[in-house]
């Protein structure tokens, strides 16, 4: 509701009139009218919602999708399914990841770290919360086998140490990312990281601001980036990071769900990677738009409809809509 606001009271009047065909102006003119609420959170959102909606409407009056109008790498793209959440016991986290590797998928991430520096919800210390995360790791591990690509998202939840102490000792288990691993995302602390594990380290998905990306590659903090198009300024600035990123010889890579809106950037560019099928967002995506693309063992082709390829569905939205 409060992105809604943004919209609606205060970016959509600044806006009337523009040209839909115009994407850096009307971005430019979001940024500086969003600025005073604050440059990242809230306002980055807002932005990447009404960009997203300005690309929508360049692919269908050109007759092209996204994915093409900016480059048009690939047609289709890897999905990772994220089902390892932190509230399944052993055996539902063994049952739910053999069950995503049955339907196709060649790529799997869990949740760690909970609730790691949660303050709230602190009752149980963070070396008991990691050797609990050691076990949970390694029961998936067992129950997918040693070819399926497992990665684990900690939320930007530990510090140094018990992230780096988690990293050492699921090196043996042949963890394809860590993503988000330190709070804050902070710079210094990822790139020391990065410096004492083997496991590559990802970071990104909820930054609205271009320079926290530089920071990382310069630093040389993370070894993937996550640009998110529905929150990190929508496909404008992604695409600048995803160029900025290429300069480093930097994958990118779609974390924090939303695979829809993010696929246009993974198979657009050089440098994509893949897309995160979180069951929770992709399952509201479902219930909301029609003419979604349908995720076949694991991989996403990308739809040759003008645009996002996809429309909300008007009943749904009118269900979902708050006053």
């Amino acid at each position: 509701t409060v992105i809604a606001k943004m919209i609606n009271d205060v970016a959509g009047p600044a806006i009337i009139g523009a040209d839909a065909m115009a994407h850096e102006r009307v971005w430019q003119i979001l940024y500086w009218t969003l600025t005073p609420w604050g440059q990242s959170g809230q306002g980055s959102h807002a932005i990447s919602a009404i960009d997203l909606a300005l690309w929508d409407i360049k692919g269908k009056a050109l007759n092209q999708p996204i994915w093409k109008l900016i480059g048009g790498v690939r047609d289709r793209i890897e999905a990772y399914a994220t089902c390892g959440f932190s509230f399944f016991d052993h055996q539902q986290l063994a049952e739910i990841c053999r069950a995503m590797v049955g339907k196709g998928y060649g790529a799997l991430k869990m949740q760690v770290g909970r609730p790691g520096l949660d303050r709230r919800n602190a009752t149980v210390p963070l070396a008991e919360i990691i050797k609990e995360d050691v076990k949970r790791v390694t029961v998936v591990r067992e129950a997918v086998g040693p070819d399926i690509e497992l990665s684990i998202d900690a939320g930007c939840r530990l510090d140094l140490p018990s992230a780096v102490e988690l990293a050492r000792r699921l090196e043996p288990l042949n963890i394809a990312c860590f993503e988000e691993p330190i709070m804050q995302n902070d710079v210094r602390l990822l790139a020391d990281m990065r410096r004492r594990t083997t496991i590559p380290l990802s970071a990104g998905q909820n930054e609205g601001q271009s320079y926290r990306f530089r920071d990382m590659l310069v630093a040389g903090a993370v070894d993937i980036v996550q640009p998110n198009t529905i929150i990190t300024g929508g496909m404008t600035l992604c695409l600048k990071i995803a160029g900025m990123a290429a300069a480093f010889n930097t994958p990118i890579s779609n974390g924090g769900g939303c695979p829809y809106h993010n696929m246009h950037l993974q198979a657009g560019v050089a440098n994509g990677t893949s897309i995160e099928y979180q069951l929770n967002s992709a399952g509201a995506c479902q219930m909301i738009f029609d003419g979604l693309p349908e995720i076949e063992d694991g991989w996403l082709r990308l739809p040759e409809a003008p645009g996002l390829g996809f429309s909300p569905n008007a009943e749904a939205v009118a269900e979902f809509a708050v006053d």
